[in-house]
């Protein structure tokens, strides 16, 4: 695996008392990270780490991790490499760190991370969702004209809520897939620099 090194760099203020102000900041965006990621149906504890080494100004061990968070070494492994399979976090060498230990880093390019999310397991979601509703509407359009007459009003009723559904997502689909080929095709530095319209503008 490829890692990036850090020079000078160690895990010494991984335990440092934080200032009180400090730390109610960094508790509250703890806890706000997890639970944006429990909303979207991942693990919160996911949110939690991904939030621990965004607000560390070093590389953090697996034992770190364990030891902010408060849960398992296997529960800070097994979320750590998912968020590593996710690219919102990556491996780094730290010059002087232990040769045993793996240290991990936030990845704060927010577009790369967009981007991996949604044309990963969103984007799937809504194929999947896709594919359910064109079968049902299959399935419902094979068969009918052998429902009883008061069924087909249902049927029909159905038919014509699953068509707009299938829409709806195709649209979304359709606008998520846009805005990822502006952002890859883009020089944005960062999401902060992206000035968004406010409702009155675009009357």
């Amino acid at each position: 695996m490829s890692t990036n090194s850090i020079n000078n760099g160690t895990s010494s203020s991984a335990n440092r008392q934080l200032a009180d102000e400090l730390q109610i900041v960094h508790d509250s965006m703890l806890d706000g990270l997890g639970q944006l990621a429990d909303y979207f149906g991942f693990n919160k504890v996911l949110g939690q780490l991904y939030g621990t080494l965004l607000l560390s100004a070093e590389p953090l061990s697996l034992d770190d991790m364990m030891l902010r968070v408060d849960i398992s070494k296997a529960s800070v492994s097994t979320n750590t490499r998912s968020l590593e399979h996710m690219g919102m976090v990556r491996q780094v060498w730290v010059r002087g760190g232990s040769g045993r230990r793996k240290y991990y880093q936030a990845e704060t390019d927010f577009w790369q991370i967009f981007t991996a999310v949604m044309s990963g397991r969103e984007m799937r979601d809504m194929e999947r969702a896709l594919l359910i509703m064109e079968e049902n509407h299959q399935r419902i359009s094979d068969s009918i004209a052998d429902f009883p007459a008061d069924q087909q009003t249902l049927a029909r009723l159905y038919l014509d809520r699953i068509i707009q559904m299938q829409a709806l997502f195709r649209f979304a689909s359709l606008i998520i897939t846009s805005i990822m080929d502006q952002v890859r095709s883009s020089d944005l530095p960062d999401v902060a620099s992206v000035e968004l319209l406010k409702p009155s503008t675009l009357e």
